[in-house]
């Protein structure tokens, strides 16, 4: 057996002493390494982790900005909104409190269910919101009693206004609280903190992040648990941008005002520049209402009316244009070769194979050029005229007057119509274009759409002889306007016939207007939505006013003034309106609008005249129709939606597609119609 020498085990001890002391210190760097990385690298990352543990952060709703008109009233501003909520943490008594504050706010059972369950799901320190829609005297009485309500927090803050109601309605959309849908998206603390409301539809909408501001901040620590120490510095808020439009706010609230009971839309352009002056579509909702959170019967009320509150007319309104295309046709006439001066004899009726195409005067006109054709409004004459030169001839000169056409303004839905010719029907339909299909389109029927602003937008630049952009955003650029394919002298030739349509025997002489020195120029147009078969030809065609609503006429009006010197233009669409009420008619209608521009006074007079047969203004009648439909209503109501955003755009979109289904396969003419023999 070999004996292990001496020097051997402390060789072997050496070793194994080195060994192990090498281990020591790669175990010791590594544990200096990582501290050094913590307590170097990582230390501004768990200071804030500890930082977030001992303070939390409850950010405060920011001041919305402003919405104003051209001149800088108000169209959505914010009104002094008083609150009440309460910190879960500082509550000493939970349900003496509730019961405190049901007596002071007279609170019903459903909200204190609600109250309760937010209080279980808060975190200590977050505010649960009691109510925020408090009147003065409310919130003093709560104020006065916060000492014997400990954690109880009544608060001054700002909510959503709209001086006009359901004049701006349309126009601006109104806000309301963030879904959860829009929260899960997003995970912005913001859209849940109390008070906190965003743009749903409109304006608000679409400029939600000029409109919304930055938000400020309150600062609290707390204990491990979550429990409240002390109050630090606060952040205030940042309030949101002032948007200003080019609307007139006076002239949007007269518009909405004038057009009475109709279900109808109305705009007014500047000829001089694009700039859109009123842009209106009524009835509507009131934005207040839906902002402060409506109640399920008016959600009911107003998705059940039959002129559809809840839809934008003016950019989501599909309609036959009606006669209302034929100075834009006798244009494009012209441009195509054919003689201004030529005549057209109308004998009432015209056989096209198997077909007969009525004019609307049964008699007929007799021999008329296209300037007594504008006038009088004569079927017969475009029938032939446009047959002669096709419809592809006068296509392309709709199109550039703005039918068919998408403009860029700050709304999420727009509906830009139909301008037909052979390519769009070959590719739509698979079908041949037809000599049928070229009359029912000369007069603004069949396959022809359009919305109400694009009639405008037409007007305005029959009016200017230039592409006008219609702008409805004051600080957004101005696109220069090339003029249109037409010569002077042929706009010369329109505008002096729908001066004659108002002022010279047409068919709108109701428009006439009343303002010494100032002409107006339009032309008028009806739309049917019925078929006129030849049995009710032949016993006598039923008045409109003997038919049911929905089945009425569409009345509509385009215009200019001075028509000497165009500096206003504006286009009027009246759903079912049937002519059957002079003073809601177009022609009257349109020349109160146009008098308002040149003489308030005389366009006030006359509205006040005129208002009280009416039931009075927009917002007396909506009270009115309100109390009526809540005292009528046995049954409880179905819930409202979550979001009425979604909702009424749904009523909306379903609205719009029943209004195309009822005029896109429409091949009858103006108060006539084809039918076979």
């Amino acid at each position: 057996m070999a004996r292990i020498t001496e020097a051997a085990q402390a060789y072997s001890f050496s070793r194994r002493a080195l060994v192990l002391g090498g281990l020591q210190g790669t175990a010791a760097l590594v544990l200096a390494g990582r501290m050094t990385w913590l307590a170097v690298f990582e230390n501004e990352r768990y200071r804030l982790t500890a930082e977030s543990n001992r303070v939390r952060l409850t950010l405060t709703p920011p001041r919305r900005g402003w919405i104003v008109d051209r001149n800088g009233i108000p169209i959505a501003n914010n009104r002094t909104a008083f609150r009440v909520d309460m910190i879960p943490d500082r509550m000493e008594d939970k349900e003496k409190t509730l019961g405190m504050l049901q007596q002071i706010l007279s609170l019903g059972e459903e909200e204190m269910a609600r109250i309760r369950t937010d209080l279980k799901r808060a975190s200590g320190f977050q505010p649960v919101q009691v109510s925020d829609k408090l009147d003065w005297e409310h919130f003093a009485a709560v104020s006065v009693r916060v000492p014997e309500m400990p954690g109880v927090q009544p608060t001054r803050g700002f909510s959503r206004n709209y001086p006009l109601a359901a004049g701006v309605a349309h126009l601006v959309g109104y806000v309301g609280t963030a879904s959860a849908e829009q929260y899960k998206k997003e995970k912005d603390p913001l859209l849940v903190a109390p008070g906190f409301k965003l743009g749903k539809d409109g304006l608000e909408k679409v400029l939600e992040d000029r409109l919304r501001g930055t938000p400020g901040a309150k600062r609290v620590e707390v204990t491990a648990h979550g429990r409240l120490v002390k109050e630090l510095a606060t952040r205030p808020d940042q309030p949101g941008e002032t948007v200003k439009l080019t609307i007139d706010a006076l002239l949007q609230e007269y518009v909405a005002r004038r057009l009475g009971t109709n279900s109808g839309s109305a705009v007014v352009i500047d000829v001089s520049n694009g700039d859109i002056l009123a842009m209106v579509s009524m009835p509507a909702y009131d934005p207040n209402s839906f902002s402060d959170g409506i109640s399920r019967n008016e959600w009911k009320m107003l998705s059940e009316d039959d002129h559809v509150p809840l839809m934008n007319k003016v950019l989501q309104g599909l309609y036959p244009p009606g006669s209302t295309v034929k100075p834009m046709n006798g244009l494009a006439l012209m441009h195509a070769g054919v003689d201004p001066n030529a005549r057209v004899v109308c004998s009432g009726a015209m056989r096209v194979g198997n077909g007969v195409f009525h004019c609307h005067k049964r008699g007929g006109h007799g021999p008329l050029d296209l300037k007594h054709a504008i006038m009088q409004s004569c079927d017969i004459y475009f029938y032939e005229m446009v047959r002669r030169v096709g419809y592809d001839a006068v296509a392309p000169m709709a199109r550039a007057m703005g039918l068919g056409q998408k403009f860029d303004l700050p709304f999420s839905t727009q509906r830009f119509g139909t301008v037909p010719d052979s390519a769009w029907k070959l590719k739509r339909y698979k079908q041949q274009w037809t000599v049928a299909d070229s009359l029912n389109a000369s007069i603004g029927q069949g396959y022809v759409l359009a919305n109400p602003l694009q009639l405008a937008v037409m007007a305005s630049r029959l009016a200017s002889g230039r592409e006008l952009i219609p702008r409805l955003i004051a600080d957004a650029p101005r696109i220069e306007a090339p003029p249109l394919a037409a010569t002077p002298e042929q706009l010369a030739i329109i505008r002096d016939a729908m001066f004659g349509v108002i002022n010279g025997g047409g068919t709108g002489g109701a428009a006439r207007m009343l303002v010494p020195g100032i002409s107006l120029a339009g032309k008028t147009g009806t739309a049917q939505v019925r078929r006129i078969t030849m049995a009710e030809r032949r016993s006598g065609v039923l008045k409109n006013a003997s038919l049911p609503f929905k089945l009425r006429d569409h009345a509509l009006l385009v215009c200019f003034a001075p028509a000497d010197n165009p500096k206003y233009a504006a286009g009027i669409v009246l759903e079912h309106n049937g002519h059957t009420i002079r003073n809601l008619d177009t022609p009257q209608i349109g020349r109160d609008i146009m008098t308002f521009l040149f003489d308030r006074k005389r366009a006030m007079d006359s509205l006040h005249a005129e208002e009280p047969t009416w039931g009075g203004d927009y917002r007396t009648r909506m009270a009115a129709q309100s109390a009526s439909f809540k005292a009528a209503q046995s049954a409880p109501p179905p819930e409202a939606p979550e979001d009425a955003a979604e909702a009424a755009s749904t009523v909306a979109s379903e609205a719009a597609n029943a209004t195309t289904s009822n005029t896109i396969d429409s091949s009858a003419a103006e108060r006539g119609s084809v039918e076979a023999d």
